[in-house]
């Protein structure tokens, strides 16, 4: 498999999308604890006031599929 060295824009797209990666999973664990009624109702209104999402699922789709071909090939440099 060939090594590809990546540029800071290559850098910055990967770290975008592990920001991404990281929201969806911490909206998937709150979506599964205020399921789970682990939350006082003073705590889930407190949730409800935060700032709407501004990407869409097929948003984080997207970018995943951008950067999956070269997640297993990086080399970062220095």
């Amino acid at each position: 498999m060939q090594e590809i060295t990546m540029d800071h824009r290559d850098r910055l797209i990967l770290a975008l999308s592990a920001l991404v990666n990281a929201e969806r999973e911490a909206r998937e664990a709150l979506q599964d604890a205020v399921a789970a009624g682990v939350f006082s109702p003073e705590m889930r209104m407190g949730l409800a006031d935060r700032s709407a999402r501004t990407l869409s699922d097929d948003d984080m789709d997207a970018a995943r599929a951008f950067v999956l071909p070269v997640r297993s090939t990086i080399r970062l440099d220095t």
